[in-house]
């Protein structure tokens, strides 16, 4: 076998053994590795080769990409396979070799779906042990060329999300940090709250530190990591609340003028506001027993800054939830090995993220702050019902929230409120409020532009810190009745029940949040609501008593009786509330679902 280089062009050419395979011509270039059979049957057959009529191989170059190689793994001496010629009874076995090999990690998608990555994996035998260093050295060095990838990670394992196989899935994708040699500390949580202290609590010293933040566990999990990390970090004006409007002096016209500017402040003012936020002055105050968090926490030294957005920190979420919403939206596939590929790859887009501001609890309380941040959906009414009922039931595990909705579905409770938000002009195919007669057919089908990978819509502006222009100076309309449900909605919120999500064009950067409003109405007509939304392809938004406005701010305030919040999947009471949403304030380990 001969090696050849070109030191101008810096191209290797060797010929290995390949597991399974045979004799291949191996070459590397400056951004690819690339193989062809050495067809010993049949040189002068560019089509493939035979033996016994059976077709054996192909005489076409097979290529793998460095950005979709992760790892590469001198493995010493041992056997390599050559190819079975045949497939019949009585085939001919093939034979096996021994020589030292080194290994290529690489994905692949799937043919079917191709959001789901798989591993793969790309075994080559030679016997000079100098060649196979040479090789693992030359493509180690192209694997490190690669920008953006993380070389060291914090991670958090929800040990009870979903099924309660957070730490196993944990430990399925871990070999993949392995051999990718990024750098992992691993905290697995036992009490509720315990990543938003811990991310609260780190100094943004030893935050810098790492490449981003992993959780492992649901939508709720990654609800309470980002809250730690922002709560205390992120500043900005809050939105308006409910109480600065001034209606118009018509009853019914739904105009607003804006009164004052007040309540302008900073998360982390009143982060402590609320028992559902509250975060110690330091974990390490809590010295009964020494706990894993505390050794990457040191609250007195906070040096260094911490900015968003920030492109070179990025979220990862490892999907071991209940709906598992964000992931289907940003890697578009529920698995934990795509997910996991995607943070080794460092692939990045951005998301925004909804700022959620309570004025009061309840109409009794007195006016008190308090912050939250969703990355995906906060909704009233049904959806906060369902979170509360299915409370009740934990040790069902996922199939409470079946048991709970059927439940909810069938008290059938409204709830009297009054919403305001932002008029924005928007395109044709998403008018705000836009609705459909129920009864007259199924609705004709919209050009819905969903969100996939180096999506146009996303990427048409530059990521801004705050929303503008001033939501102060913006015009407001307002929606006032009783609700079977008030939802905002920052991205699709894909899953399993509802493929196309809430809203099927909602995309995961373009500082828009999708307001829908469910008014009263007939059991059965909301029951049509709900099986369009489990309908691949369906229309549940365009019904007459579908309210769908693009915005990017609200106000709500309950009038009588009164629901709870469901922010993204973990319980919020809130009588009045304001919510703004922030483009692309944070970034993700993924590159968007593949058409």
């Amino acid at each position: 076998m001969e090696r050849h280089e070109d030191e101008d062009s810096r191209i290797l050419n060797s010929n290995f053994d390949l597991d399974h395979v045979g004799e291949v011509s191996l070459t590397l270039n400056s951004d690819e590795l690339s193989w062809i059979k050495v067809d010993s049957f049949n040189k002068n057959n560019d089509t493939g080769s035979s033996c016994l009529g059976k077709q054996l191989v192909s005489r076409r170059s097979t290529t793998i990409k460095f950005s979709d190689a992760y790892a590469v793994e001198f493995i010493d001496w041992g056997v390599i396979h050559e190819p079975v010629l045949g497939n019949a009874p009585g085939r001919l076995l093939g034979r096996a070799s021994e020589m030292f090999r080194f290994t290529v990690h690489c994905f692949r998608r799937s043919k079917t779906q191709p959001s789901l990555w798989k591993t793969s994996i790309y075994t080559f035998g030679h016997k000079d042990l100098g060649t196979c260093h040479l090789w693992v050295t030359r493509i180690n060095f192209s694997l490190n060329m690669e920008v953006g990838r993380p070389k060291s990670l914090l991670v958090f394992v929800h040990p009870r999300s979903g099924k309660g196989n957070g730490c196993r899935i944990w430990d399925e994708v871990a070999p993949i940090f392995r051999l990718a040699q990024v750098r992992t500390k691993v905290l697995v949580t036992h009490r509720a709250g315990q990543a938003l202290d811990a991310m609260s609590a780190i100094s943004n010293r030893v935050l810098n530190s790492y490449d981003g933040v992993l959780a492992v566990g649901g939508d709720g999990f990654f609800n309470e990591i980002l809250n730690g990390l922002l709560l205390s970090r992120h500043k900005a004006t809050y939105p308006p609340s409910p109480t600065e409007f001034s209606h118009s002096v018509n009853k019914d016209d739904n105009n607003l003028v804006y009164l004052k500017e007040t309540h302008v402040g900073t998360s982390e003012q009143n982060e402590g506001s609320s028992h559902l936020l509250s975060i110690p002055e330091t974990i390490k105050s809590q010295t009964k027993n020494h706990r894993p968090e505390d050794d990457i926490c040191n609250s007195a030294d906070q040096e260094g800054n911490f900015h968003f957005p920030n492109e070179r920190f990025r979220f990862g979420l490892i999907p071991a939830g209940s709906t598992d919403a964000i992931v289907m939206c940003t890697t578009g596939a529920r698995d934990p090995t795509t997910s996991a590929l995607h943070i080794v790859l460092g692939k990045r887009i951005s998301l925004d993220i909804a700022q959620i501001v309570r004025w009061k609890a309840t109409f009794t309380s007195k006016e008190e702050i308090s912050v939250r941040y969703a990355a995906s959906f906060a909704g009233y009414g049904f959806y906060g019902d369902v979170i509360t009922e299915s409370e009740k039931y934990r040790w069902m595990g996922p199939k409470r929230y079946d048991y709970a909705g059927t439940k909810v579905f069938l008290k059938h409770s409204a709830y009297e409120a009054e919403v305001t938000y932002v008029e924005d002009i928007i395109d044709d195919n998403i008018s705000a409020g836009s609705r459909t007669k129920p009864f007259l057919g199924p609705p004709k089908k919209s050009e819905r532009v969903a969100c996939r990978v180096k999506c146009g819509v996303c990427n048409t502006k530059p990521v801004q810190i705050s929303a503008e222009p001033n939501l102060h100076e913006s015009k407001w309309l307002r929606s006032r009745g009783k609700f079977l449900s008030v939802g905002a909605a920052v991205i699709a919120c894909r899953n399993e029940k509802a493929p196309d999500g809430l809203v099927a064009d909602a995309h995961l950067s373009d500082g828009f949040l999708h307001l829908i409003l469910i008014k009263d109405c007939p059991r059965a007509l909301y029951l049509w609501h709900l099986t369009q939304l489990a309908r691949k392809g369906g229309h549940p938004l365009k019904f007459d008593f579908v309210e769908h406005h693009k915005t990017r701010a609200f106000t709500f305030r309950s009038i009588g009786k009164e629901s709870v919040w469901n922010v993204d999947g973990e319980l919020f009471s809130a009588h009045q509330l304001s919510a703004q949403v922030f483009r692309g304030l944070v970034s993700l380990f993924a590159a968007g679902p593949e058409v």
